[in-house]
């Protein structure tokens, strides 16, 4: 069930740049859009792993008694959000302020995400 939900998710998932996915799109301004709703997409899909990895967690520390694996899961979760911020923040810069900031910085954060959701879905197992 737990698949079948990122699956949905990630309906179109190619293992190519975000912005060359959307290379079907006439503009620029489309193009953004469509890596926009990639983004959003990519969202979604960590939201859901995310819980499923925590609820498997949560099993963990009540079969052992301890409570260590969801406060670690929640620590890892909070570094790699500010680590994907700031890489595609350095991503986006290394554009200079050129048209392709925003797109160059949704790219990045589609790859990392998608990267994240494969290691939240292993946790999960």
């Amino acid at each position: 069930m737990r698949y079948i939900l990122i699956t949905v998710l990630f309906s179109s998932v190619a293992m190519a740049d975000p912005s060359l996915e959307c290379s079907d799109a006439g503009s620029q301004v489309e193009i953004g859009s469509c890596v926009g709703k990639m983004e959003e997409r990519v969202n979604m899909a960590l939201d859901a792993s995310y819980g499923f990895a925590m609820q498997s967690a949560a099993e963990l520390d009540e079969v052992t008694g301890r409570v260590v694996a969801q406060p670690a899961l929640e620590t890892a979760q909070e570094a790699w959000n500010r680590y994907r911020d700031a890489q595609c923040e350095a991503v986006g810069a290394s554009y200079g302020g050129g048209s392709g900031t925003g797109i160059a910085i949704s790219s990045c954060r589609v790859d990392l995400g998608r990267a994240r959701v494969d290691e939240l879905l292993r946790m999960a197992n």
